[in-house]
């Protein structure tokens, strides 16, 4: 069983107003410094400052280049900054996945200027509860976007720039709701589920030929600012191993990734020991 780490009813609206807020995100028209004719890249979509930046950082430490995507481009310069200190490459872009038009420019681009994508993640969260009773259409719609369309559109650009060579790993975030849709959960719950389907679907399609899908399905609570400020009893669980490193989620991305073809995982939980399941 998961902690409830959502916000009530009259913040979840706002919620959904700020996660939809960004529809006319436009990518960054700056020219990509990281240019490396052939080095691998590691995409992140979604890459905020728990799991996507952590994700970033463990594939830029194995020699990639980080891909690094929000809708608000700004944001991204903190963990630019931390992989090139450490002596990685990062490239931020702004764009909204949710637009196909977007997501096919950002691939194009970064297949043109930056290099081959080695590694997708899509990495989105739209996590919020609230009644069915009080679920508007717009608010499912919205958080449906975020977790499914925006994981369609970013797999299937990056089955499209990987099918040519053959190899590739594409890896979509699930979560406690991916598998069971708890109260309160219809919208988040419903779009994990279709995401879900959507790995599944097409991990039988491209597993064949090369391309490694998986879905890893992360059920506990993560050490984010939000956790520790909002959440102050559950944060405490930390000394315990109660709370999900970032760290530790990226290190099993990163092995993922690494599996050889003839022992490949599809699905993957992870969740801290002492978490009620």
């Amino acid at each position: 069983m998961t902690t409830d780490t959502t916000k009530p009813m009259d913040q979840a609206s706002e919620t959904i107003d700020k996660l939809a807020a960004d529809t006319g995100a436009v990518m960054q028209e700056t020219k990509p410094e990281a240019s490396g004719a052939g080095t691998p890249v590691c995409l992140v979509i979604g890459a905020g400052d728990a799991t996507g930046s952590a994700i970033a950082k463990r594939f830029a430490s194995e020699g990639f280049i980080a891909c690094v995507v929000r809708r608000n481009g700004d944001k991204l310069a903190p963990v630019v900054a931390e992989i090139e200190a450490l002596g990685g490459r990062a490239v931020p872009f702004s764009c909204d996945a949710r637009q196909e038009d977007q997501m096919i420019a950002l691939v194009d681009r970064i297949e043109r200027e930056v290099g081959p994508i080695e590694v997708a993640v899509f990495n989105v969260g739209a996590n919020v509860r609230f009644s069915i009773l009080e679920t508007t259409t717009r608010a499912y719609t919205k958080v449906w976007e975020m977790c499914a369309l925006g994981g369609f559109h970013t797999g299937r650009e990056a089955a499209r720039a990987m099918l040519p060579r053959g190899r590739g790993t594409i890896l979509f975030t699930g979560a406690t709701a991916s598998l069971r849709g708890g109260s309160g959960y219809s919208a988040f719950a419903g779009g994990k589920f279709a995401l879900r389907a959507l790995a599944q679907s097409m991990a039988r399609e491209l597993g064949p030929k090369g391309i490694h899908v998986a879905h890893p399905v992360i059920d506990g609570a993560i050490d984010t600012d939000f956790i520790r400020s909002n959440f102050p009893e559950r944060y405490a669980l930390k000394k315990d191993g109660g709370i999900l490193n970032p760290d530790n989620i990226a290190e099993q991305y990163w092995q993922i990734h690494r599996q050889p073809r003839d022992a490949w995982t599809f699905e993957m939980d992870l969740r801290p020991a002492i978490e009620t399941w």
